[in-house]
């Protein structure tokens, strides 16, 4: 029977899709594209891969399937033709700091593996390459440097592995030796003895125990032998006064010092491991040190009224007691300001002191006796922070404390036994510290560097790295180091680092759905993206990408186009077929790609109010002592390929100096020599795409604070006056109004053990998140719930002889948000929707025509369309004097723009250098500039 060709889904309906049918063909390059929030997610992800999703689970036994809970069906009559999904989102990587480029990758762990079993050990003491010593030299050594001392002799047999080991305790039994060492504990073998298999363990037998004096030597001899024959070439001497460990080994030692090192294995190149991660930083590469500008940011206060942040003001406690008693010592009033205090006592305030000291009342004439016995803030603070149970504790210490690179290991995460194994005086950091490209370079030369003996041990691993790191070639990510961390990561970096180890895995017959993939990708990279792709497709997969790419779109076999509008005005399929008889059909996305809509190009330019802020000898990550002007009153685009330098030029750099200057933000800026025209901007809004919440109770009603002012409308009514009910009995996040089965979520998690989390509808309230009696107080015949549950669009008309309300939604429906609801979970909305809401929220405030915006990318997940409303928006806060700064690749955007500031020339550490500045049209006559090349075809 031939395979089927294609998928069918019929009678979807989630969310706003309106009962479609649909046929899309297998092994195919398929995209769906249509307005943002017009139903192409709920048709690929909450559809298609939903129900792919719970017929894997179908797979399991019953009794595994008791403990995930049911997976709902997705609201669809029937799907024909589906294969195994993975869908590849924006929101998958993990925050972790202990997950980066190189963990995703795996290629890290193939590098573990190529030190653990090729790489030169060199002594961390001396710099010289370990040797290895005879049994004499070993015996000579003992003598030496034990005499005197009872000593035991111990046979290294399992390190770090996992299992319970009754066999071996057996055997060593069968051999005559009475004791082992597990786990650094000595212990004599008992019959049956085994461990909890599931624990990784460290297993020594005891060969002997004895005194280092002349009559033990030729018994030392014996032993050695033994050792060394048990512990296949490695044996462990213990003092057994102070229990601490020595290594020797026939083969690893350093000849000078005699320290020896263990036989590498690849958990001691992991920093998620305690065998290899930095003792001093826990294998993070960063440690939280306290900043004293936190504890005291202004030293014009006094103590009395709360100069010391973490003091508050002054009461009645033992605390201020002893401050108190350090005031008396050194002669100064709690009222004085803190600069007028003399150092020594403010040093003892912060880092503690233990004194007793006299002191002679004036007034009755007697001497009184004091004591000092004080830890200091820093002390308090760092103790809080690392053994408080308490995550509130930990956040508020937090608060008072910077990140730091680690001072033991560098930064580099790791015991400096493991970064003292190298392959061509290169450890293991060294290459996670190289980007891509010149890792690529750096393996396609190492083998004529390897002896025989090592290239036959690393043949293998070689060729699985080199693979790896194509694929991270082809999708764009040259730029990038493997010690990155993910939480570093845009949306659409993750997202295509999550594509490269896809096509590693070379699976074949699967369904792949993608979502916005070209996020933060320069026109110059599309290329790569795609042809990447279309690679996975020819292997024999199909694929399914949600984008809105005019590129993407041109190259897909297939295109879908879902409409015609958002929210409940779309959820249909509009046009289906490929791109040449798409741009045939009468619809949005047909009219811009064919040109029959478009973004104008502004007639003129702005020319701003003539002030500008300088920024000079800019030098954060990869960026090459810049020095950059942005001029005020205008519409300022930063531009450039991925990994260029914009965001640590932007973000990193010129917002955290605007913060600090105008809100006292503590957050530091990356290095730089000077700025100046600071004084020209009174407010500064960033907005980025984080979510607006992390939880399903965050929503776009709560974070713009519509919902206060709503809870206090419905608080006036007749009804909820004469039950009494204030604001806070329409609060589904207090007690009182909510619902307490699901506690006003409208949602109960349902917890999966190796899958995420389900979220499904509370049975008792319906997902409406009131009790019964809350919800029958109504507003112009509509409860509190139906108001959550209306669109913004629908808001907007309902609530218009409520201005204070009436403003908000309105403009949150002026940035092209009018289908989503006031209540929808924030964890629903996509990365653009969030960002837009956030503009919406600084909209509604009053702007005070010097305030300087700066978006990051805020074209993420918007059509053509989207693009223009947005833009429209971003004009009027230009028109009314503001500065709007964005950074973006997208050409429809930077057309737009009064200045551009070109950002390059390549990512990374060929990167960080300002191209060009000007206009689009001065931009353009760039000879170099990748930008001004795609740039020119915008503005014909």
């Amino acid at each position: 029977m031939k395979d089927q060709e294609y998928i069918e889904v019929y009678g979807a309906r989630v969310h706003n899709l309106k009962n479609i049918d649909v046929r899309i063909p297998r092994e195919k390059l398929v995209v769906i594209t249509g307005l943002s929030g017009s139903g192409k997610s709920s048709l690929a992800f909450d559809t298609i891969y939903a129900e792919g999703q719970r017929r894997y689970i179908e797979t399991f036994s019953a009794y595994a399937r008791q403990f995930l809970g049911g997976l709902e069906r997705p609201d669809v009559d029937k799907i024909d033709g589906l294969s195994p999904v993975i869908s590849i989102e924006q929101k998958t990587t993990n925050k972790s700091p202990r997950s980066t480029v190189g963990t995703i990758t795996e290629i890290y762990d193939f590098l573990r593996l190529l030190f653990a079993r090729a790489a030169d050990a060199y002594s961390y003491n001396t710099g010289q390459k370990m040797v290895s010593y005879s049994d004499e030299q070993i015996r000579q050594l003992i003598l030496k440097d034990f005499a005197d001392k009872k000593i035991a002799v111990l046979a290294p047999l399992i390190k770090s592995r996992k299992g319970h080991y009754r066999e071996l305790f057996e055997q060593i039994s069968k051999q005559g030796f009475l004791r082992v060492r597990v786990d650094g504990v000595i212990k004599e073998i008992e019959k049956g003895m085994k461990l909890d298999r599931y624990k990784t363990h460290d297993i020594e037998v005891v060969i002997d125990r004895l005194s280092i004096n002349k009559s033990a030597e030729k018994r030392l001899e014996e032993t050695i032998k033994t050792a060394l024959y048990s512990g296949n070439n490695i044996m462990m001497v213990i003092d057994v006064d102070d229990n601490n460990p020595r290594y020797f080994s026939r083969e690893l030692m350093c000849p000078t010092t005699g320290i020896a090192y263990p036989n590498p294995e690849p958990n001691n190149f992991s920093f998620n491991s305690p065998k290899g991660a930095c003792d001093n930083c826990n294998g993070l590469g960063i440690t939280n040190e306290i900043n004293l500008k936190k504890v005291i940011p202004d030293t014009s206060i006094s103590i009395k009224n709360g100069g010391v942040v973490p003091l508050g003001e002054q009461k009645n406690s033992w605390i201020f007691k002893q401050v108190q008693n350090i005031a008396e010592r050194y002669q100064f009033k709690l009222t004085d300001a803190i600069k007028n205090i003399p150092k020594e006592a403010l040093e003892i305030i912060l880092h503690g002191g233990n004194e007793s000291f006299e002191i002679e009342s004036k007034t009755v004439g007697i001497t009184r006796n004091y004591k000092i016995d004080f830890e200091g803030i820093v002390a308090f603070i760092t103790g809080q922070y690392d053994n408080a149970e308490s995550t509130s504790i930990k956040r508020w210490a937090k608060n008072f404390m910077d990140e730091v690179t680690c001072s033991s290991c560098q930064g580099k995460r790791l015991k400096k036994e493991a970064l003292h194994f190298k392959i061509t005086d290169k450890n293991i950091s060294d290459l996670a510290q190289l980007d891509v490209t010149e890792l690529a370079k750096w393996f396609a030369n190492i083998e004529k560097d390897l002896s025989e003996k090592q290239l036959t041990i690393a043949s293998e691993i070689l060729k699985e790295i080199s693979t790896r790191i194509q694929f991270l070639l082809d999708v764009g990510l040259d730029y990038l180091t493997l010690d990155r961390t993910s939480k570093s990561l845009s949306g659409g970096e993750a997202q295509r680092i999550r594509l490269a180890t896809q096509i590693g895995s070379q699976l074949v017959g699967v369904l792949y759905i993608l979502d916005e993939p070209s996020i933060g990708l320069h026109q110059r990279d599309n290329e790569k993206l795609i042809d990447s792709l279309i690679k996975l497709r020819d292997v024999g997969n199909s694929v399914i990408v949600v984008e809105h790419d005019e590129d993407m779109i041109k190259k897909a076999d297939f295109v879908l186009d879902i409409g015609p509008g958002a929210g409940r005005y779309g959820g249909e399929i509009v046009s289906q077929g490929t791109f040449e008889s798409m741009k045939k059909e009468n619809t949005l996305t047909a009219d811009y790609l064919t040109g029959r809509k478009k973004i104008e190009v502004p007639k003129i330019r702005r020319e701003g109010n003539g002030k500008t802020i300088k920024l000079k000898g800019a030098c954060g990550n990869n960026l090459k002592n810049v020095s950059v002007e942005f001029p005020l009153g205008k519409m300022i685009c930063v531009t450039g390929v991925s990994g260029s330098g914009k965001s640590t030029l932007i973000n990193e750099t010129l917002y955290p100096i605007l913060n600090a200057h105008i809100y006292r933000g503590v957050k530091k800026p990356m290095p730089y020599k000077k700025i100046e025209g600071l004084e020209h901007v009174d407010k500064v809004i960033d907005i980025d795409q984080s979510a607006i919440g992390r939880t399903p109770r965050s929503n776009p009603a709560t974070y713009t604070k519509t919902f206060d002012e709503v809870r206090s409308l419905f608080a006036k009514t007749p009804e909820a006056a004469i039950r009494g009910y204030k604001p806070g009995r329409f609060s589904f996040n207090v007690k009182g109004g909510r619902c307490e089965t699901c506690q006003g979520g409208g949602v109960r998690v349902i917890e999966m053990n190796f899958l995420p989390d389900v979220h499904v509808e509370c049975e008792t309230c319906q997902g409406k998140r009131f009790n019964r009696e809350t919800l029958e107080i109504r507003y112009k015949g509509k409860s509190i719930s139906d108001v959550l549950n209306m669109t913004i669009e629908d808001a907007t008309e309902f609530f218009k002889l409520i201005p204070k309300i009436h403003r908000k939604v309105k403009t949150i429906k002026d940035v092209g948000l009018g289908y989503i609801t006031l209540g929808q979970r924030s964890t629903t909305l996509s990365g653009g929707e969030a960002q837009r809401i956030k503009l919406a929220a600084e909209l509604s405030k009053r702007d005070t025509g010097n305030t300087f915006y700066i978006l990051d990318e805020p074209t993420t997940g918007l059509h053509f369309e989207d693009i223009r409303v947005l833009m429209d928006v971003l004009n009027k806060l230009a028109d009314k004097g503001n500065t709007v700064l964005i950074i973006e690749h997208n050409l429809d955007v930077v057309k737009l723009a009064d200045y551009v500031i070109d950002v390059g020339m390549e990512g990374g550490k060929n990167g960080g250098k300002i191209l060009v500045t000007g206009t689009p049209e001065q931009v353009v006559k760039h000879k170099t500039s990748y930008t001004a090349k795609f740039l020119k075809k915008e503005l014909i």
